[in-house]
């Protein structure tokens, strides 16, 4: 008898790449597993990860929840079951493995799954911001120079130390400010969730969908910029 771990769990809807099973060309109704010849089926290279871990594109995300259901489907999918299985359902089994892995990684971490949540319904994300929030952008370029002059002075004098406290104050004050910036994005998660909860489609629903979107990115980029300068403190002054 082919055992496979199918065959001890219930039926568990994901979308499929296809709509017929690669091996015996039968109807797949969504399942991971063909029902006629049991073999495992691809997992759709379209699929967004909320999805593929079963969960709405809400960005509060139970992660006891989210651990369970990653352990659920590695179980299902993980490459040790499918050693003795044909070269196809290895593949299948390791490209499952490899999309469940990356969808587990970027949900878990709240900026990550923003990014990604922001790629989903606004477009990338991947213009990092090279220029200081508006806020921020006198201090920034005063923190640039000390931070030339703070590399070109002698170790161990006067002018280092004096230097080396100013710039752990200002390391202090950014480290506050992307705090900050974190608890604005937690403000603005709650926001998504709730409108996302109502599942309104009124033009008012859709302006409050493209306000949030547009404060959630202007916030990760800021926030981007900001890490990216404490880095960059760290880097310099330990």
């Amino acid at each position: 008898m082919d055992h496979h771990p199918h065959s001890t769990a219930g039926p568990r809807e994901l979308q499929m790449a296809r709509s017929m099973c690669w091996h015996c060309q039968s109807e797949v109704a969504g399942e991971y597993f063909c029902d006629r010849c049991v073999k495992v089926q691809p997992v759709s290279k379209e699929l967004d990860y909320f999805t593929c871990l079963g969960f709405p594109r809400r960005l509060t995300i139970d992660q006891h929840q989210l651990e369970a259901k990653f352990y659920e489907l590695s179980r299902a999918f993980h490459p040790d079951f499918y050693q003795n299985k044909s070269a196809a359902e290895q593949t299948i089994s390791l490209g499952n493995s490899a999309m469940l892995n990356t969808a587990y990684r970027t949900l878990r971490d709240p900026i990550e799954r923003a990014e990604y949540l922001l790629d989903l319904e606004a477009g990338s994300v991947k213009q990092i911001r090279n220029s200081p929030p508006a806020d921020l952008f006198e201090e920034i370029l005063e923190l640039q120079d000390t931070l030339n002059e703070y590399r070109a002075v002698e170790r161990t004098s006067a002018t280092e130390s004096t230097l080396r406290t100013k710039l752990q104050s200002e390391r202090n004050m950014l480290e506050q400010r992307q705090r900050d910036m974190e608890a604005a994005l937690q403000q603005l998660f709650v926001q998504w969730d709730a409108l996302q909860d109502r599942g309104e489609a009124t033009s008012q629903a859709r302006a409050e969908r493209d306000r949030i979107l547009k404060e959630m990115r202007e916030h990760l980029s800021n926030r981007t910029y900001v890490k990216n300068i404490v880095s960059d403190l760290v880097s310099t002054i330990g």
